[in-house]
């Protein structure tokens, strides 16, 4: 799996970012606000007016942000306080519990 989501509800949806996530998950991608503007073909300014607090964007514009963070790695946790950390990136995760069998024993 690319990206996940660990958080909770929270005082958010399950599929919102605070602008401190997006500014940290870049960060973790080494992504300015032109890269990650680019993935979901925003303006650069709208990025930077919402990483800033400057603006109130439709939760479809953000969730296209953190869909594009994920798809790069980023997972977004809760906990004490909201964060973000870097998964695997395609690294071989083992077996999904789903598809557990004798046949996995080998």
């Amino acid at each position: 799996m690319a990206g996940s989501d660990e958080s909770g509800q929270g005082d958010r949806g399950p599929n919102t970012m605070s602008p401190a996530q997006s500014r940290a998950a870049r960060a973790l991608l080494d992504w300015s606000q032109a890269d990650l503007a680019g993935k979901v073909g925003l303006g650069e300014a709208f990025v930077r007016d919402f990483e800033s607090g400057g603006r109130d964007p439709a939760s479809g514009q953000i969730e296209a942000l953190r869909s594009a963070l994920m798809a790069a790695g980023v997972i977004f946790t809760d906990g004490a306080s909201d964060g973000v950390r870097l998964g695997g990136r395609g690294a071989d995760e083992g077996t999904r519990l789903g598809a557990l069998n004798t046949e996995n024993d080998r």
